[in-house]
C-alpha cells in the first residue's frame, strides 16, 4: 500500500507544489485547505488525472477541535499518514508598535499552533508503526528575524524549536522530524513585493521556486533521509547561512 502524506495549506503556493511532488513520488495525498475549495479540488483532479491518488480535507489548522475531528475520522478510515507536512501559514505584517493583539495571536495560532493541532493526532499511529516523517515549513524569517514580521518570525522560529524537541522525543520510535526554511519563493505571497530589489539581497541573485522547496521535502520524506532528524534545511539562495 502506498504511504499516505498529509500536506496542510496545500491548495496553493509551496503547499500545492509539495502535494503534487509527493503524489508523483507515489504517495496517497491528503490535500488540506481552509477555504480555497476550487483550488484544492483542482489539485486533486490534477493528481488523479496523472494517475495518482488524492483527497481534499477541509479544516482550519488553527482550530484544534476541527483538526482532531477530521483527522481522527480519516485515521480511523484509512490509517494514519506516514508523512505529515505542516505547511499552512498566514502573514499579518506590520511594526510591533502598531500590531494588534489579534494580529499577533492569529499568526501564532495558525503557524505554530497549527503544527501542534495537526501533528498530535497523527503521532500515535506513527509511534505504533515505528516509522514516519514529520516536516515543518518554517522560513528564513524564523532563523534571522525580519523587521515588520515580529509575529511571523516568532511563529516560524517556534516551529524550529518545536521540531528539534519533538525529534528528540520520538527518535527512538524511528520517526524523524525536520524543518525546511525557505527564503524568497515565487508564490502569491510575494506577488506585490519589489522582486528585483529584493533579489539583490540573495547571493544567488533570484527568488526560489515552489518546486525547489518541494524537492527538499521529497528528499526528507524519503527512505534515504532516515538518518536525518532535528535539522533545518534552508532553501534561501544563501540569504542565511
Amino acid at each position: 500500500m502506498s504511504p499516505i502524506a498529509l500536506v496542510t495549506g496545500a491548495s496553493r503556493g509551496i503547499g500545492r507544489a509539495i502535494a503534487a511532488r509527493l503524489a508523483r513520488d507515489g504517495c496517497r495525498v491528503w490535500v488540506n485547505y481552509a477555504g480555497s475549495t476550487d483550488a484544492a479540488q483542482s489539485l486533486v483532479a490534477e493528481i488523479t488525472q496523472a494517475g495518482g491518488s488524492a483527497r481534499a480535507l477541509q479544516f482550519n489548522v488553527a482550530d484544534g477541535e476541527q483538526c482532531a475531528h477530521v483527522l481522527e475520522a480519516m485515521i480511523e478510515e484509512e490509517g494514519g499518514p506516514e508523512i505529515v507536512v505542516s505547511n499552512a501559514g498566514i502573514t499579518k505584517d506590520g511594526l510591533m508598535a502598531m500590531m494588534s493583539a489579534n494580529e499577533w495571536r492569529q499568526v501564532i495560532e495558525t503557524n505554530l499552533g497549527g503544527f501542534f493541532n495537526v501533528v498530535k493526532p497523527c503521532l500515535r499511529p506513527m509511534l505504533r508503526r515505528r516509522s514516519g516523517r514529520i516536516i515543518a515549513i518554517s522560513s528564513v524569517s524564523g532563523e534571522a528575524g525580519n523587521a515588520g514580521q515580529v509575529n511571523y518570525s516568532a511563529s516560524k522560529a517556534g516551529l524550529i524549536g518545536a521540531c528539534k524537541a519533538l525529534a528528540k522525543e520520538i527518535a527512538s520510535r524511528k520517526v524523524t522530524v525536520n524543518v525546511v526554511a525557505p527564503g524568497f519563493v515565487e508564490t502569491d505571497m510575494v506577488k506585490d513585493l519589489p522582486k528585483e530589489e529584493l533579489a539583490k539581497q540573495v547571493p544567488l541573485g533570484r527568488f526560489g521556486t515552489a518546486d525547489e522547496v518541494a524537492a527538499a521535502v521529497s528528499f526528507l520524506a524519503g527512505r534515504e533521509a532516515g538518518y536525518i532528524t532535528g535539522q533545518v534545511l534552508g532553501i534561501n539562495g544563501g540569504m542565511y547561512m
